[in-house]
């Protein structure tokens, strides 16, 4: 790798938010290594960033689905003795459905990939960034981390999770060198509903995505910033500062109408 321009490792680097900050590190003349399962995916947007942006990438196919495939990741960069400069943890998925109904085991797959991976990789570069004294994290949280989530029970979980964990850890790590910021995205036109089996949720059929683009923006200039975190887009704001005031209860109550399926409408 060119050796004079700082390194951003980022999961989930092949499509939506992931994808778009891939784009933003590379025009800021970061070096990437992008990890995905689909190599031919990772190959493909691998050339059109070297080609547009005159930079070093290396892809590295895992399944983060595996906690297995988290720790080798780190061991396979440390053998290489690969400085990551910046860790941007974006991988991660949703799962639609009744939890009384839905697959036990594809939950607990997302709950490896959403929490377990992402602690994992958290752990591996912070103490390295500890050591050095510098260092940037960016946690993909969501603002349904700040929700109850009917039929996205595990989703929502997962990212209450990811919310409470970033904020403690960057706590921890004042004074180290090291910031480590959540971006909060809400319901953006990525390839998640889709994989998450939701296309026909009313968020989907009859809300307004937001732009990967802007989300990724927002999420950049944060960390570039040093801040804790950020929402995402006004609406979301909004929404957010709502949830702190209104009941669980009442909230759980209203996304489960934002996100029930279109055909139970009436039902």
């Amino acid at each position: 790798m060119n050796t004079n321009n700082q390194c951003a490792l980022i999961t989930g680097a092949t499509s939506g938010i992931g994808y778009e900050l891939a784009k933003l590190f590379a025009a800021d003349n970061y070096n990437l290594i992008i990890v995905a399962r689909n190599q031919v995916e990772l190959d493909a947007t691998a050339n059109e960033l070297k080609q547009q942006y005159d930079i070093d990438v290396v892809t590295i196919s895992k399944d983060l689905f595996k906690q297995d495939a988290a720790f080798e990741l780190c061991d396979e960069l440390t053998e290489q003795n690969v400085q990551v400069d910046v860790l941007v943890n974006d991988a991660g998925q949703g799962y639609y459905g009744k939890f009384v109904e839905t697959d036990i085991y594809r939950e607990l797959d997302i709950i490896n990939l959403n929490i377990a991976s992402l602690v994992i990789l958290t752990k591996h570069f912070l103490k390295q960034m500890v050591n050095r004294g510098d260092g940037k994290i960016l946690n993909l949280s969501s603002i349904a981390s700040k929700v109850p989530g009917p039929y996205q029970s595990i989703y929502h979980g997962t990212k209450a999770f990811v919310q409470s964990f970033t904020e403690a850890i960057r706590s921890e790590s004042k004074d180290t060198g090291v910031t480590i910021t959540a971006l909060l995205p809400g319901a953006t036109d990525t390839d998640f509903f889709n994989k998450a089996d939701m296309l026909d949720s009313k968020i989907v059929q009859e809300g307004k995505l937001d732009d990967p683009v802007k989300v990724a923006k927002d999420g950049y200039n944060a960390l570039m910033s040093g801040d804790d975190k950020v929402v995402s887009g006004f609406k979301n704001k909004m929404q957010v500062a709502m949830s702190n005031v209104t009941p669980d209860a009442a909230v759980a109550d209203k996304m489960k109408k934002q996100q029930e399926p279109v055909q139970n409408e009436n039902s």
